[in-house]
């Protein structure tokens, strides 16, 4: 046993130290600065004339005197007793600690030996001058001017090389400065230690979760699916709004799969450089091939998947179009691509390239939807796991009251509340912490220092009122859920509403929405007798986007017909679909359709104006008042009350 040990003991494991290039050649250029601004610290010898230096001398004060002849130049080194005496010379009265103490220039006449022996002869002995002659052959100079360019120049050149010959054995991870590196992708290898999310972090996403986990299954199974001929997706497209866990997806498939995982954005692959999309795309799928079986994910693919020919001042040639024709090609081309899944994601997908949308290339598009209730509540599980929550908080209240929000909206609001919490000093999150974060994140930070006169106060409380009155009586019009007059955002008030979370719409409730949009205004003309404000900038740009939808989206006008001229595809991206004579007709058509709302809501304020007069002097009071006071004057909404989008019909500035 000893004799092993022994053995083992001779045998240590050897390490290796590996230096970068680089640094050595940083640290050779920062000794070199620090020794140029240091070596000559100190005051320097100072210039003097020739006759101040033969004074010196014939005084007695010089010990020596060194004169370079090809130079024409003499440093002066004197006496140690002598040397305050000419501490006047020198800036600052302080003479240098050590010789030379002076140096003086001489002209091409001027002969050494001839001019000190007359001097020595006439001093005595012990004050005669030491001179030393010489000739400077500047060995170093010229040593320096040739050899460190050419230094210079090698060094670059060497560290240019090691990175040539890196890329060209086709080593992954190449320097980012590299020129030769450009053409290189810059897709990250996934490594499993580091990504922590699994589908079990991902909340909600029923459906799509579901699609992502197949492809994983086959990863990890694929004899279930080949024993009945199967063939696996070669691509899969998540497709949704922002924000609502396309990315996570992706994450979750790079934690789950046991098989190598390469995650770029679609910006990555544009270059200035015309060939390098087309190059970093070639480089993507030749080390993804090399690892196969593996899962691409590009993000964002919309930067290099737009459709192709709607350039407008480009040519065919494109250097983005270029790069989308070789991406078709390694996804579906000639040659064979087998054991790469491509995963991408984007939320443009009506503007990707038909032929990179096809079957063979992205075989299943997934729809990542906003989530709705039940899949709110499993988000809001996962963002609360690390918050100090109330025992009372009612995690299926605030699901109800953030309909519409993505799952970014949903983490954004239980940050923001537990920041209000903090601000508030509490010692726990309750529910109005979350109200407040969700008040702030739809309508914007509260200005409450804003100066408002009292008549725009008035206005304000007139104007949200209309909003409230007209959506709690009209049936079809969504529940009102507050009202506010404090500035927040770009408003000056705000109606909360909660709406119901439904698919389609008909036409009534559609007529009924732009009613409580437009009762804003109607309410500020009654009460200031028919002289408008800016305060309904906002209600009438969505009144009018919902006008000309009816008309020309949903079929719902009867002079026009059951025409549609939605453009899915952005076909009518510079033209209409329409003549001038049906363009004339739909813009009276909405006309109409504005006209007649507004009349039914003035009729509607005026029928009801004590109680809409009552609610508006509350709120000058008040500033906030909940359903509950307008319950209080007007009874209870007529209707159902449903659970949806929470939105506002802001009055802004």
């Amino acid at each position: 046993m000893a004799q092993k040990q022994g053995k083992n003991k001779k045998n240590p494991k050897i390490k290796v130290v590996r230096i970068n290039l680089s640094w050595v050649l940083y640290a050779i250029l920062l000794i070199s600065i620090g020794w140029m601004l240091f070596s000559n610290r100190g005051t320097q010898a100072e210039k003097v004339e020739w006759a101040q230096v033969e004074q010196m001398i014939k005084d007695g004060d010089v010990k020596e005197v060194k004169y370079v002849r090809n130079d024409f130049k003499g440093t002066v080194s004197l006496r140690p007793e002598s040397v305050q005496k000419y501490s006047s010379l020198y800036p600052g009265g302080v003479p240098p600690k050590s010789s030379p103490h002076f140096f003086f220039l001489t002209s091409t006449k001027f002969d050494p030996e001839v001019t000190f022996s007359a001097l020595n002869e006439e001093l005595p002995e012990q004050s005669q001058v030491k001179l030393v002659i010489e000739n400077d052959a500047k060995v170093w100079s010229g040593l320096l001017e040739w050899f460190v360019p050419m230094l210079i120049i090698v060094a670059f050149w060497i560290f240019m090389m090691r990175g040539m010959t890196r890329n060209m054995g086709g080593g992954p991870g190449a320097g980012g400065m590299n020129p030769f590196n450009v053409g290189k992708a810059s897709g990250k290898l996934a490594d499993k230690t580091k990504v922590k999310v699994t589908f079990k972090d991902v909340a909600g996403l029923y459906g799509a979760k579901e699609e992502v986990m197949e492809i994983v299954d086959f990863l990890k199974n694929p004899k279930k699916y080949t024993s009945l001929g199967g063939k696996i997706p070669k691509g899969a497209l998540l497709v949704g709004p922002p924000g609502t866990g396309k990315t996570l997806l992706a994450k979750a498939v790079a934690g789950e799969a046991n098989v190598p995982f390469f995650s770029i954005s679609g910006s990555d692959f544009v270059e200035m450089f015309v060939g390098v999309g087309a190059s970093r795309v070639r480089d993507l799928f030749a080390q993804a091939k090399e690892k196969a079986p593996c899962i691409v994910f590009i993000d964002e693919i919309d930067a290099v998947g737009r459709a192709r020919g709607k350039n407008a001042g480009f040519s065919g040639n494109d250097e983005r179009e270029n790069t989308l024709n070789q991406l078709l090609t390694e996804m579906d081309g000639f040659g064979t691509n087998s054991g790469v899944i491509v995963l991408a994601a984007t939320n443009r997908a009506d503007i990707l390239d038909k032929a990179l949308m096809r079957a063979g290339r992205f075989d299943r598009q997934i729809n990542v939807t906003l989530p709705d209730l039940n899949e709110r509540k499993e988000i809001f599980e996962v963002h609360l796991k690390g918050l100090k929550l109330d025992p009372k908080f009612d995690l299926e209240g605030i699901a109800k009251h953030t309909p519409g929000f993505s799952g970014a909206d949903i983490a954004n609001v239980c940050n923001e509340a537990a920041l209000t919490a903090a601000r508030k000093n509490k010692q726990t999150i309750d529910n109005q912490d979350f109200m407040d974060a969700v008040d702030r994140v739809v309508g914007g930070i509260e200005r409450k220092k804003t100066i408002m006169s009292p008549e725009e106060k008035r206005l304000t409380a007139y104007h949200e009122a209309g909003h409230a009155v007209a959506g709690w009586l009209l049936p079809g019009c969504d529940p009102v859920l507050k009202v506010s007059i404090i500035p927040r955002g770009q408003a000056l008030g705000i109606t909360w509403m909660l709406p119901d979370e439904k698919v389609t719409r008909s036409k009534s409730e559609i007529i009924e929405d732009m009613c409580s949009l437009v009762a804003g205004r109607v309410a500020e003309e009654i009460v200031n007798n028919g002289v408008p404000c800016t305060g309904a900038l906002s209600d009438f740009e969505r009144m009018t986007k919902m006008a000309y939808a009816m008309v020309t989206y949903y079929g719902m006008s009867e002079k026009v017909g059951n025409i549609s001229f939605y453009d899915a595809n952005g076909s009518f991206e510079f033209t209409k679909p329409y003549s001038e004579k049906t363009a004339e007709l739909i813009d009276s058509e909405v006309k109409a359709i504005v006209d007649d709302v507004t009349a039914r809501t003035r009729k509607l304020l005026l029928e009801n104006w004590g109680g809409l007069e009552r609610l508006a002097e509350m709120l000058i009071e008040k500033e906030v008042i909940m359903a509950d006071d307008i319950e209080a004057i007007f009874g209870p909404k007529a209707g159902k009350h449903g659970e949806a989008r929470l939105k506002g019909n802001e009055g802004s500035a």
